[in-house]
């Protein structure tokens, strides 16, 4: 099977990753931080190498405010919905969200009586901190963005926009889902009040355990209670971070192979992460450029791009078309909408829905040009 969906989930991940839970779960399965034994006091010892080199790699201020959740989504909903906002108060996003990001939004529009502007590309596919600039009000709360687009492999310019919030109000939040492990964010410098993202993406972790990361300034309002392991006595929520939103046992499996996935990517290197990733798929668009009846989407070859490429063939579903790349060709890809209607509204592509190929860091060359010749096969079979 060649694997093409790593936008979703990367695959396959690196073996020190599963050498990491198995050790977790077998040499010491113990709650972290919620026993004195030395049991406990190995799996918290995982925990906090984990909250400390995430702080680092993503320029975190504090290791206490790094947050462990279920997913990006999970760690989505805290960021937004954990925030104080009231009736009347204006929360900016784009046209580029997942649904992790829309959908919380939108649910504050419900409860809270919150409004919500849109910004949409223009029409070389980018939204600029200008356009940014020109829909901020006094009473905007909230700007939330994706760093990059998992449909088009657009790259939000997330310091640019950053730079410019440093002297508003509002809380910058940005989606990292399909940018860690592959661009450099550093919270402080870019400006960054909240970031979340998965661990079984870029920073090729395992799926189950997501990240949430807080600027000092930000506060928030849990949105779980129970149990943190401090102040049991105390019918509240304790105050003190992390605690404060990790209420339950964590992931502490997870949390090692994400650990491991980090050392991977910092082993591997940034830079050399994202030119092979944008190098196959400028690869694949070379490929695919001229077959008739074929529209891709997103930045244009030379630009900067995430490893993502959809596309469409006229005259044959998208579900099809990946039934048949999994069925005939073993390549696995994605099809439809992929839980971000609005960019598939506009590129009025809502109705068909689009293929979407993602590239990772241990595909290869030879995989892309196989799937080149598959969709060329399937194309010359509808002619």
């Amino acid at each position: 099977m060649i694997y093409f969906d790593q936008a979703a989930s990367s695959f396959p991940k690196p073996s020190t990753v599963g050498d990491a839970m198995v050790r977790a779960v077998n040499e010491f399965g113990a709650n972290p931080g919620r026993s004195g034994h030395a049991l406990s006091r190995r799996s918290a010892a995982v925990i906090d190498e984990a909250r400390q080199k995430i702080a680092n790699f993503f320029q975190c201020e504090s290791p206490k405010r790094v947050v462990f959740s279920l997913n990006a989504t999970s760690a989505l909903n805290q960021g937004i919905q954990g925030l104080l906002i009231n009736e009347g108060d204006h929360i900016i996003t784009t046209c580029y969200e997942h649904n992790s990001i829309r959908r919380p939004l939108e649910k504050l529009v419900k409860d809270k009586g919150a409004t919500i502007t849109y910004l949409t590309p223009d029409k070389t596919g980018k939204i600029t901190a200008e356009q940014l600039e020109k829909e901020l009000k006094p009473i905007t709360k909230l700007v939330a963005v994706t760093h990059g687009s998992n449909v088009t492999g657009e790259i939000t310019p997330i310091a640019e926009w950053g730079e410019l919030l440093k002297t508003h109000q509002a809380v910058f939040l940005v989606d990292a889902s399909q940018t860690a492990g592959v661009l450099p964010i550093q919270m402080k410098e870019m400006g960054i009040d909240l970031l979340a993202f998965p661990g079984h993406k870029g920073l090729l972790g395992p799926q189950g355990v997501g990240v949430l990361l807080a600027a000092p300034n930000v506060q928030l309002e849990p949105m779980i209670t129970g149990g943190t392991g401090v102040l049991s006595e105390s019918p509240h929520q304790p105050e003190e971070w992390p605690y404060r939103l990790e209420s339950g046992t964590l992931n502490t499996p997870g949390v090692a192979g994400l650990l491991e996935g980090l050392n991977e990517v910092t082993k591997i290197g940034l830079s050399t992460i994202y030119e092979h990733e944008r190098a196959l798929a400028e690869r694949f668009i070379n490929g695919i450029n001229e077959i008739e009846g074929l529209h891709w989407y997103g930045p244009q070859l030379g630009e900067e791009r995430l490893g993502v490429v959809s596309f469409m063939i006229e005259g044959i579903d998208a579900h099809e078309l990946a039934l048949i790349l999994d069925e005939q060709f073993h390549i696995a890809v994605r099809a439809g909408l992929h839980c971000a209607p609005l960019i598939h509204e506009y590129l009025k592509t809502n109705n068909s829905g689009l293929i979407r190929a993602s590239f990772g860091i241990y595909n290869t060359a030879a995989e892309v040009d196989v799937f080149i010749d598959a969709v060329n096969a399937i194309k010359v079979g509808l002619s």
